[in-house]
């Protein structure tokens, strides 16, 4: 699994004075950070597996525009297919299949099935997809993610929740949402932006966690910029800032407490 191996450096860059924290303090913070980042990935790549289908088009049949949509998929990712069944007077379903080898989407590598609910049309329309079929990266992904829109606003959400990649005996749960950017596609697209609560839970009990303005860029596993804060069940806080520097190349700084952040470079 992809880590953030550099955080298990030393201290490399503190603000001058007093209150570094110690090396140990250090390592504790890089283990919470990794499981973080593995679970917002994880997050990340249930808002990608949305992006498979596009999103829908105000004032077009609802039938039509899934008609078309699902044809369009095998063109996009010649390894998954969709097929539409009708669901009820007011719903259609559509089932999202990826081939059995997997299938790479924006960086991440889906397999398995999905199931979508298109609910209402032209006027306003509420996408719910279940996800628990799907695995990304190898990993189950646990997660039921939609979107409305057409109506006043256009609302995006994700729950996603299960084991912590390659953290045995951690579990996390996140309720993300995707920040709206100007100029940026809202799912789909080359970047997504992330926002929400959520908890991490392992053998000392359950952190809480606060996702703000996480940045990914397509094909990348850690964000590019964005904050992600920890407040740990023995009552320690840890952010981490992460901010791009050159290219694929940025920073990650990393506070416990009221103690002197610690600077790590990291590569995307």
């Amino acid at each position: 699994m992809r880590r953030i191996t550099c955080l298990a450096l030393t201290v490399l860059v503190t603000a001058c004075g007093g209150g570094a924290p110690t090396q140990e303090e250090v390592d504790a913070a890089r283990q919470r950070v990794e499981r973080v980042v593995a679970a917002s990935h994880q997050v990340r790549g249930a808002l990608e597996a949305l992006g498979v289908l596009p999103v829908y088009t105000c004032g077009e049949p609802r039938r039509a525009f899934l008609s078309t949509a699902a044809h369009d998929v095998r063109k996009r990712w010649a390894c998954a297919r969709a097929a539409v069944e009708p669901h009820d007077s007011v719903t259609d379903r559509v089932v999202l299949t990826f081939d059995e080898g997997g299938c790479d989407v924006h960086g991440l590598r889906f397999a398995g099935q999905a199931a979508f609910l298109y609910r209402g049309g032209e006027d306003l329309m509420e996408v719910e997809a279940d996800l628990r079929g799907l695995t990304v990266d190898g990993h189950p992904l646990q997660a039921e993610v939609g979107y409305g829109t057409c109506g006043d606003e256009t609302r995006l959400w994700a729950d996603v929740q299960g084991g912590v990649p390659g953290r045995q005996g951690h579990t996390f749960r996140v309720d993300g949402r995707v920040g709206m950017r100007a100029g940026m596609p809202v799912i789909g697209g080359t970047s997504l932006v992330l926002d929400g609560p959520g908890e991490l839970t392992g053998p000392h009990g359950t952190d809480r966690l606060t996702l703000t303005g996480l940045h990914y860029e397509v094909g990348e596993y850690l964000p590019k910029e964005g904050t992600a804060v920890l407040e740990t069940a023995d009552g320690r806080r840890v952010e981490a800032r992460f901010q791009p520097v050159l290219w694929r190349l940025g920073k990650a700084e990393v506070t416990v407490d009221d103690l002197e952040p610690v600077t790590v470079p990291i590569v995307r």
